[in-house]
């Protein structure tokens, strides 16, 4: 069987092909304007574009769309008096005191968001029955402003779905590309449900048009799998009518590509760091990765369930700025492919990151992209010179400050997943991948006291990796607002409606019932918190408490079994299980010192004081099992540097990762 993945990027598409149990690895450049033909290139290119049985696909279409405000025209239908939801949000603001800051857009403006007369009370019973004629109404208005797709959001549908049934059936008629909450998220919260609704309807028609495009391009035999936000694969058919679940499926094929090489080299507690061009994103993973259903697009919450990425502005193209205070900037504004860091030698001026390093010899100008573009460090020390100039400092100074300052956002970031969670980071592994991520690895786990960095074999594609090494995942919800001390029948009479329908859901996707696996869980709260949190169900609603309280305890600090806890939702997850990729392990010899191919100057920084050190070079390809380097030493490839700064140590393990450990003690670090 041939299964390749493809993760579609801002400047490459990366591809992983698993055939016959071998792993082949290609980079494309994308192809924004249209994004399938870098694939049938790269496809091509591996000679599989007519013999591919599986293709799982990571898309950034739906993820521009919302960023870019180019989705399509969209009306909101909804109940009477609520138009304005989207609107009014929640009283929380993210800068509560600036004065001058402007509320975005709504997806949707507020002469396409018509209501409709109808009225049901929380339990879903019928106050004010639906008139019909309002319906007729407010889709003749959509159909006369052009519109292309409806959302369909009506007060506690999720509790009788009723009557959004009949609305959407009525659009569907009509010809809209429907979305509607029940169908979408069956839950409370109305502005979040909404904006999520919202959300799925205005990228919908989108991502329906370039799948449905990309599938006629492949073989008719290809099955077209799309990735998820939750670290699962869908249909390409339900991805288009689902295209909200798509939205982060990139950064979460990094996590699912994290975790499978973490677990080949025995470490199940680690934290994912993806450092590319523009950002990072950092993900925990306990064993498994971490979910949420708290998330946003921009500046749009999504309450579908995803893995708990955070996101910073600071990758290899972050500029460095001053801002009105004169204090030294770095992102999250990016020189972006186009031109790029100025070492990039295609018009860029701007000192960036990528610039930096290149000043404090860490990026080595010949060996960039595995000497197939060469670096202008002229061009980058004059840039950092600018920074120099007004810091009063030396252009090393300079740049090894630019480096810190972005360090300093990325480990802010790790604390936002792991200190801010209950987690300690120093009891875990950090995963470093992405273009930037092994050049900053070290000095960031030194920072945290993280003992341990492990780099990829192929680090600038482990999300394509991670999509091959996925499952077929299906969550399911529905709102309850039980007490657990009622009868546990009402519980398991959902779970097993919830069940029923994924195994119906799955079989239909060429799942067998052995390959199923159902996850159940719980959302609860202490009455009267406006928050709860999911825990897995235990089998009794006692046991599921007392795991509420301990993970109440770990995320907040403090618990209180005496206080009434409420079930607000009970969730599926339904994992259908495929055959995943196995790294070859190779014998690994005793430890043995390979020999440099070169040696270069590099700067380093030590209780703020710059230390210049003669640097080995090692190129990665003639690393193998059992070889050990001394820091400081860079190792070379073709996708990424990776940095060992003075008292880190590296070892090759059996699958070819690189396991990277510190003295901190030696290092003066942490």
């Amino acid at each position: 069987m041939r299964i390749v993945g493809v993760d579609t990027g801002g400047t490459f598409t990366d591809f992983v092909l698993l055939a016959d149990g071998q792993i082949r690895v290609h980079k494309v450049l994308s192809t924004p304007a249209r994004p399938a033909d870098a694939i049938l290139q790269g496809l091509a290119d591996l000679g599989i574009d007519r013999a591919i049985d599986v293709m799982v696909h990571g898309s950034t279409v739906a993820t521009n769309a919302v960023l870019e405000h180019k989705g399509a025209r969209t009306g909101l239908i909804t109940t009477a008096g609520f138009r304005d939801v989207l609107e009014i949000g929640r009283q929380n603001r993210p800068k509560l005191y600036d004065l001058r800051q402007q509320k975005p857009p709504a997806l949707v403006p507020r002469d396409l968001r018509l209501e409709v007369t109808e009225r049901l009370d929380e339990r879903g019973g019928v106050l004010v029955p639906l008139d019909e004629e309002s319906v007729r109404e407010a889709i003749e208005c959509l159909q006369r402003a052009g519109v292309e797709s409806i959302a369909v959001c009506l007060l506690f549908s999720f509790a009788n779905p009723e009557h959004e049934r009949m609305v959407a059936e009525a659009a569907e008629r009509a010809g809209f590309f429907v979305s509607a909450s029940h169908v979408v998220l069956p839950e409370f919260r109305e502005y979040e449900r909404t904006s999520t609704v919202v959300l799925n309807a205005y990228v919908g028609p989108l991502m329906g048009r370039y799948l449905s495009q990309l599938e006629q391009s492949l073989p008719s035999c290809t099955t077209l799998r799309i990735m998820q936000s939750n670290g699962g694969t869908i249909s390409a058919s339900t991805a288009g009518r689902e295209a909200a679940r798509t939205l982060l499926s990139g950064p979460a094929a990094g996590v699912v590509g994290a975790t499978f090489v973490a677990d080949a080299s025995g470490f199940r507690r680690v934290i994912s760091f993806d450092m590319g061009g523009t950002s990072t994103d950092v993900s925990l993973i306990d064993g498994t990765p971490t979910q949420t259903t708290d998330g946003r697009i921009g500046h749009y919450p999504m309450r579908l369930p995803m893995l708990d990425i955070h996101t910073v502005g600071a990758g290899g193209g972050s500029i460095a700025w001053f801002d009105a205070g004169g204090a030294l900037r770095v992102g999250p504004v990016s020189a972006g492919a186009d031109p790029g860091p100025a070492a990039y030698d295609r018009g860029g001026t701007e000192p960036t990151v990528s610039d930096a390093n290149v000043v404090l010899g860490r990026l080595v100008p010949e060996a960039f992209l595995g000497g197939t573009m060469r670096l202008a460090a002229e061009h980058a020390r004059r840039a950092v010179g600018r920074i120099a100039e007004r810091l009063g400092s030396s252009v090393e100074a300079a740049a090894l400050g630019i480096v810190e300052i972005a360090n300093a956002n990325m480990e802010a970031a790790i604390r936002v997943i792991s200190v801010e969670r209950g987690y300690d980071p120093r009891d875990f592994t950090l995963v470093a991948f992405g273009g930037a991520g092994p050049l900053h690895a070290c000095e960031l786990a030194a920072r945290l006291r993280i003992p341990r960095v492990l780099v990829p074999t192929t680090p600038g594609v482990l999300s394509a990796l991670g999509m091959v090494a996925t499952d077929i995942v299906k969550d399911y919800t529905r709102t309850v607002m039980l007490r657990p001390d009622g009868p546990l029948v009402q519980i398991e009479s959902v779970f097993g409606e919830l069940e029923q329908r994924a195994w119906a859901e799955l079989r239909a996707e060429g799942i067998a019932r052995e390959a199923l696996r159902l996850e159940r869980l719980l959302d609860l709260r202490y009455v009267g918190q406006s928050y709860e949190l999911t825990v897995p169900f235990r089998g009794s609603v006692t046991k599921t408490v007392a795991s509420f309280h301990q993970a109440h305890e770990r995320r907040y600090g403090y618990a209180d079994s005496e206080e009434p806890v409420e079930i607000v939702n009970v969730r599926l997850r339904a994992i259908g299980v495929v055959p995943k990729p196995s790294l070859a392990r190779l014998p690994v010899p005793p430890p043995w010192q390979p020999v440099p191919s070169d040696e270069r100057q590099v700067v380093f920084g030590r209780s703020r004081q710059l230390l210049a050190c003669t640097t080995a070079l090692y190129e990665r390809d003639r690393l193998g099992p059992g070889a050990v380097l001394s820091g400081p030493a860079i190792v070379t490839q073709y996708d990424t540097t990776t940095v060992l700064p003075p008292g880190w140590f590296a070892r090759v393990d059996a699958v070819n990762n690189l396991i990277v450990e510190a003295d901190f003690h030696r290092t003066g670090e942490g």
